[in-house]
């Protein structure tokens, strides 16, 4: 969007986690706010009629209605956390956050590169930005451990970290996988 910059590239205007976004991995979205690139967004439009907040948060008129249901289906990146992350953010600080995500982009990486045969994208992507670090990196650590592990395929290794990521997301009642919008049909 036009003359709309934000100094926080990895967690957006509404509290999305940019860095984690398969659009951003592919490098066809800079992130909330990052020139070039940049999609139109109605909230970045909010945000420069309320003297260019940072962070929705920090907005006199946070929550508005902007929010009701937005929690409810995704685009790109998981939507499912976005009000929870704010909330976090609030509470620990945006530099701590910040430190949390580069962990989880650094893992994300890893699997991707590691333990992808090219088609566990958008899974991983979703699970890294819903699950705990701690959960993230007790999987990869029993990964690491597993002598037998390096003897499998690709496929059976990514097959066993996605039903490790999957049990985690069944015990907190999380569903690691986008959740379009139904399409009207046309009558």
């Amino acid at each position: 969007m036009k003359n709309f910059n934000r100094t926080n590239l990895s967690f957006s205007l509404c509290g999305l986690n940019c860095e984690l976004c398969p659009m951003r991995l592919d490098g066809h979205c800079p992130g909330c706010g990052g020139g070039i690139g940049n999609q139109s967004c109605a909230i970045a439009r909010c945000s420069m009629q309320h003297d260019k907040v940072e962070y929705c948060f920090h907005c006199t008129e946070y929550p508005c209605q902007r929010y009701e249901g937005i929690e409810e289906y995704d685009s790109f990146i998981t939507h499912q956390r976005q009000l929870k992350d704010m909330i976090k953010v609030q509470e620990m600080g945006i530099e701590a956050y910040n430190a949390e995500q580069r962990q989880k982009v650094k893992i994300l990486k890893t699997l991707l590169s590691d333990y992808n045969s090219g088609r566990r994208k958008t899974f991983y992507c979703v699970a890294v930005n819903l699950l705990p670090l701690k959960d993230i990196e007790n999987v990869m650590g029993q990964i690491v451990k597993n002598v037998s592990f390096c003897d499998w395929t690709a496929k059976e290794k990514e097959e066993k970290i996605a039903s490790l990521f999957q049990e985690i997301a069944v015990e907190q009642g999380l569903i690691l996988k986008l959740r379009k919008k139904p399409v009207k049909k046309s009558e």
